[in-house]
Formats: C-alpha cells, sequence, structure tokens
C-alpha cells in the first residue's frame, strides 16, 4: 500500500501546524509542513500530496478579516492548482482559520467561485467575546469522506470569528438541499440550542461545510485538539475508559483517520 502523503501549510500566525501534523502522523500519513511561499514558488509541489490541511491560527494576524489575506492569496496564486488538486480526487481540510479561509477563497461551499463567496461568510461571534470552549457536534451528510456518519462529536473551538452567515434565506435553502452542511452545533442530548451550545449564533447552528465532492471539509472547532484520550476535559470519568483507555477512537481523530483510509482505498 502506498504512503499517504500530506501537506499541511503556514502561513504568518498560523499556530496550530504542529498539532495537526502529529494527528495526521498518527492516522499514518507521512506529513511535510509547509510555507505557502514555498507553494507559490513551487506550485508542482502539490502534485506529490494527497491531502491538504489549512490549520487553525490567526493567518497574517486577522488582519482586515479572518482568514483573508490568506485567502486572496489563494485566490490569486492557488486558484487553478488547488482546483486541480481537488478534480483530482484527493482532500482538501480546513480548521478554524483555515475554514475562514476556504470560505473566503470560494472554495467553500464549493466550486472556487466569487458567487459562492458572496452567499455564505464568517464573521465575528454574536457574544462579541473570543469563544473558548467545548462544543457537541452532529453530522449532517453523508457524503463527506472525513465524518462518520451519525457520530456525534465533542471537540473544542477557540475563535472570535465563527459565525457562519448566509446572503438570505435562499442561500441557507440551498446549502441544505445540496448537502453542504457538514456539522451543527447541538447540545449533549443533539439538539440544537441557543449560546452556548451554538457558540457564535451561525445560521441554523452550522459549525463546518463541504462542498459538492465531499472531499473538501472546513470546520470551525479543532478535531487536532481531540486525538488523545487524556486530552478530554472529562476523560477521567469516561465511562468507557477502563475497557478502551488505548483502543477507543477520539472524537478529533476520526477526521484524519478517515481522510488517510481514504487515500489508501482509491489511490
Amino acid at each position: 500500500m502506498a504512503q499517504v502523503k500530506a501537506i499541511v501549510l503556514r502561513a504568518t500566525g498560523i499556530n496550530c501546524d504542529m498539532e495537526t501534523q502529529y494527528a495526521l502522523e498518527l492516522a499514518g500519513a507521512e506529513v511535510q509542513s509547509v510555507h505557502i511561499n514555498r507553494i507559490i514558488e513551487d506550485k508542482a509541489m502539490l502534485e506529490k500530496f494527497q491531502i491538504i490541511v489549512f490549520p487553525g491560527g490567526f493567518s497574517y494576524g486577522d488582519d482586515v478579516a479572518a482568514g483573508k489575506i490568506l485567502a486572496n492569496q489563494i485566490i490569486h496564486h492557488l486558484s487553478e492548482p488547488l482546483r486541480k488538486f481537488i478534480d483530482d480526487g484527493k482532500l482538501v481540510l480546513g480548521i478554524c482559520n483555515g475554514f475562514q479561509v476556504l470560505v473566503k477563497a470560494g472554495i467553500l461551499p464549493g466550486n472556487n467561485s466569487t458567487k459562492c463567496q458572496e452567499e455564505v461568510t464568517i464573521t465575528y461571534n454574536d457574544s462579541g467575546k473570543f469563544e473558548d470552549r467545548w462544543v457537541y457536534l452532529v453530522p449532517q451528510t453523508k457524503k463527506c469522506v472525513f465524518i462518520e456518519p451519525g457520530r456525534k462529536i465533542y471537540l473544542p473551538i477557540a475563535h472570535g470569528e465563527g459565525k457562519i452567515v448566509t446572503k438570505d434565506t435562499a442561500s441557507l435553502e440551498k446549502l441544505k438541499a445540496d448537502e453542504h452542511i457538514a456539522f451543527k452545533y447541538v447540545n449533549e442530548n443533539g439538539e440544537e440550542a441557543g449560546y452556548p451550545v451554538n457558540p457564535n449564533g451561525s445560521v441554523d447552528s452550522i459549525a463546518g461545510l463541504t462542498d459538492t465532492t465531499g472531499r473538501v471539509l472546513g470546520l470551525m472547532p479543532h478535531p487536532e485538539r481531540h486525538v488523545r484520550l487524556t486530552q478530554h476535559p472529562r476523560w477521567s470519568r469516561y465511562e468507557s475508559r477502563a475497557a478502551n483507555h488505548e483502543q477507543r477512537t477520539t472524537d478529533g481523530m476520526t477526521i484524519f483517520d478517515n481522510a488517510v483510509k481514504y487515500i489508501q482505498k482509491n489511490f
């Protein structure tokens, strides 16, 4: 079986690249952390990889708007190579700031078009402050290859601009109809609710989006911060701790494991 190769993109202000690299390596991938300037200089570099991850942080200080400057770099320098990457059946993951980048570059919810970019954006939390807490998520689609259908997961968030909004009701209905909604925020019982269950005020409790192929995923929560059992805030009280201390698949690892398994199966 060929080695799965993943690239973690870095830029000024990105600060979750090492955790993301570690998570991919735990899943069995061979990973390189590469600065965006190196990719712009050598666009053919992307051809060596099957997974690219845009990790979390504060790219370029989130000046102008969160993820906007890095998104502009993608639009002006890497739009065609990244489109080919996706068209070749490869995987793209954007986490927190990386999700903001994918949305503002028009890659999510789909097809890298200005129209998509205008219909969905990510803006300031309704609370008016940085939200740092754990949240429950439930999948909304079976077509996204990163997701384990039906599995409610528990992940941390850390953002000041995480509110997903749509241009109008018609745009929201299209997201639903085309299965672009990947995850929703819910409570422990799997029910949608207001703040703090929905920590930022996202329309329809949306926490993540996928594209038309199901091979691009963006989400505000951080799966790379829940790849070990002991990272769970209540790990010592897990009902399954005694029986599955080492074997249990953490919620964050499902995202990375599914990505690596997909590439192993299809490449």
